[in-house]
């Protein structure tokens, strides 16, 4: 169930990108291409389609965010997760042997 919802916010993700990358900031996005075709469409309806695109792939991401969290929560704790967070106990690691140097620099062998 997890991985279905995690490839349609894959695929949300795509067109809301698509939708946004479309549009003009300043306004025109689609309408330079349709100037001629004003009494057909109307530039106006073309914009207020991408806006209410926008918005609601956008909210649909945010559902499917929130629904993707809780079936994770659920499962973060369940035997059959192998990589679920668990109390483990924390031990320190064992000191590295140290070397006796309070032989006398004489005794040291040279190269």
């Amino acid at each position: 169930m997890s991985v279905f919802i995690f490839v349609l916010i894959i695929i949300v993700c795509v067109f809301l990108a698509l939708i946004v990358l479309i549009q003009n900031p300043k306004g025109g996005g689609l309408d330079s291409n349709f100037s001629g075709a004003n009494q057909i469409g109307g530039v106006k309806r073309t914009a207020d389609f991408l806006e209410k695109g926008t918005w609601t792939l956008a909210i649909v991401l945010f559902v499917l965010c929130l629904a993707s969290a809780g079936i994770l929560g659920t499962n973060a704790g369940s035997v059959e997760n192998p990589n679920s967070f668990e109390e483990t106990e924390l031990t320190a690691p064992e000191a590295a042997p140290v070397e006796d140097t309070s032989g006398d620099a004489a005794e040291m062998p040279t190269e």
